[in-house]
């Protein structure tokens, strides 16, 4: 699998990442046995970065992750990288323009928190901290951020990332800008595509690393969901895709995979392959994470991440899907 640097003096990830969103429980059950096996898989396939966050099953996808890293010989744990986030404390998500930063990323919880992602990964040093929402009102007094610096300092991180909020992925730019951040996680899928205006640009102009999230639009992408599919109360997406929302999405990808057949691609582009494809076509994205919950899925991302670019006019056909459905979090 293709190994590219994260950001311009990044550490050296794999194109397609393993999300361990699933290894906490929240897409539905999850043994911690098949998620140990997905991980296995994962790196056997060239699989070299991981992301999580406490916020997966309170600290389960951190600690199985953990787990499975103590089984790695020394040569080639050296050679994964595990992200993880520290999230604001209770408030709002993402949280408001009325927030101040000290409520919510005081300097003693960040540093609590940090503590409690090492102790749950096992390390001394996390690869890549990000925290996993921001306002743009604290961009002129980005004091969660020097403190991260100062913990860069202790030894205790390595690269400082950012989780863009989906309702303002932009806010991010001016702190790419100031040097403020290593690495931004952002959602770019075939109907988000607002990064591309303006956030990816600057990205590759001030050498910030790109991971994508959200490639398969929460699994909508990958077409397995009928227009009246009802997700499971314990599955998140059961509030994602509430009232109509999947049957407006499951219009809409239908539409996708019409065209896939008018440019005779189905025979080798699944969906699923078409969406991860298209996360990655940007330049200036270094690595896009999927989701993986056992070694099944892992072979088929796996194979999808192989296949050859696709076409430049078909690409161009896929920025017409863009859509600006609004924030279905807020309601309907």
């Amino acid at each position: 699998m293709k190994q590219v640097s994260l950001g311009h003096d990044g550490f050296s990830v794999s194109r397609l990442g393993f999300g361990g969103w699933a290894l906490g429980g929240q897409w539905g059950m999850q043994d911690d046995s098949k998620s140990l096996a997905a991980l296995k898989q994962a790196i056997e396939h060239g699989i070299t970065f991981i992301d999580t966050a406490p916020g997966y099953g309170d600290g389960r996808s951190e600690q199985v992750i953990g787990e499975f890293l103590k089984t790695l010989p020394t040569s080639l744990r050296e050679r994964i990288h595990v992200a993880t986030k520290t999230p604001p404390s209770e408030g709002p998500w993402p949280p408001s323009p009325y927030c101040q930063w000290k409520d919510r990323y005081g300097a003693a919880y960040i540093r609590a928190n940090v503590e409690e992602r090492l102790k749950n990964l096992g390390v001394e040093c996390l690869d890549l901290l990000q925290l996993h929402s921001w306002t743009a009102a604290w961009n002129d007094d980005p004091q969660p951020l020097l403190v991260l610096q100062k913990l860069r300092q202790e030894g205790k991180i390595n690269r400082i990332g950012l989780c863009t909020p989906e309702q303002d992925q932009n806010c991010v730019i001016q702190l790419m800008r100031d040097g403020l951040v290593d690495v931004v996680q952002v959602v770019f899928n075939i109907f988000e595509q607002e990064p591309a205006a303006q956030l990816f640009p600057v990205a590759e102009e001030t050498g910030t690393g790109v991971i994508v999230r959200v490639s398969l639009d929460e699994g909508s992408l990958t077409g397995k969901y009928a227009a009246d599919h009802e997700f499971p109360e314990e599955d998140f997406r059961s509030g994602f895709f509430a009232g109509d929302r999947m049957e407006r999405t499951a219009h809409r990808v239908s539409a996708i995979q019409d065209e896939l057949k008018e440019f005779g691609l189905e025979e080798h582009y699944s969906l699923a392959a078409t969406a991860i494809q298209f996360a990655m076509s940007p330049t200036a994205v270094d690595t896009v994470i999927v989701g993986m919950r056992n070694p099944q899925q892992v072979d088929l991302n796996v194979a999808t991440e192989a296949l050859p670019p696709l076409p430049a006019e078909f690409l161009q056909r896929l920025q017409l899907h863009q859509w600006r459905r609004g924030v279905w979090y807020a309601g309907k």
